[in-house]
């Protein structure tokens, strides 16, 4: 993770970058943003319309579709910020996306994605769309403690991506639910989207 948006009613939309993170991501090979070259500075101004360019337009014809794969309010599409927490405003042209930390409660729902999937080399005939997957907490993962790990059966299919999984170590009242969305598959399964539901 390499920065952070905020969002709130004092300083409108900002973006910096996470410090801590940044060095190794410069290691990895990481640029800073064309429009936000100053590594130190927090930015608060066209924030919003620079990163909603990265945003599906509203005139496509298949514009349906992609508002029901990401189960989108209606009523907040024209909303850029939402927009991109929901969406992850992901581009088929690079690797960037964008994790929003969601507050959860009963009725709300988002799109996910399993990580960790390469290494496993899971059958494609294994899962299916619609097929309810069971998940368990892994507080001691070396890598986050907030880690989430996903099977089908007793089969560890992967994990819950960072930052949308700390919804399932908040107190609710009922368990989040996961149901596979979609899945791109190729005699193994290469992406699994998750609906997470609460």
């Amino acid at each position: 993770m390499v920065g952070i948006i905020r969002k709130n009613a004092t300083d409108g939309i900002r973006f910096e970058y996470i410090q801590k993170n940044l060095t190794e991501a410069l290691k990895d090979g990481f640029a800073p943003y064309v429009d936000f070259p100053d590594i130190n500075k927090v930015y608060k101004e066209h924030v919003i319309d620079i990163f909603g360019q990265r945003l599906v337009q509203a005139d496509r014809s298949d514009i349906q579709k992609y508002y029901d794969f990401w189960e989108l309010d209606k009523n907040f599409v024209d909303d850029k910020f939402y927009m991109l927490a929901y969406t992850q405003g992901m581009l088929s042209t690079d690797n960037f996306e964008f994790l929003a930390e969601f507050y959860p409660k009963q009725g709300m729902c988002f799109v996910s994605e399993i990580c960790g999937l390469t290494e496993r080399r899971i059958p494609s005939t294994l899962i299916m769309p619609n097929e309810e997957l069971r998940w368990l907490r892994e507080p001691k993962n070396e890598f986050d403690e907030y880690a989430v790990q996903v099977f089908k059966g007793d089969t560890l299919i992967g994990y819950v991506k960072k930052i949308h999984n700390k919804v399932f170590y908040e107190k609710l009242k009922g368990k989040p639910k996961i149901v596979v969305k979609s899945i791109d598959k190729n005699g193994v399964i290469n992406r699994v989207f998750i609906r997470i539901s609460f």
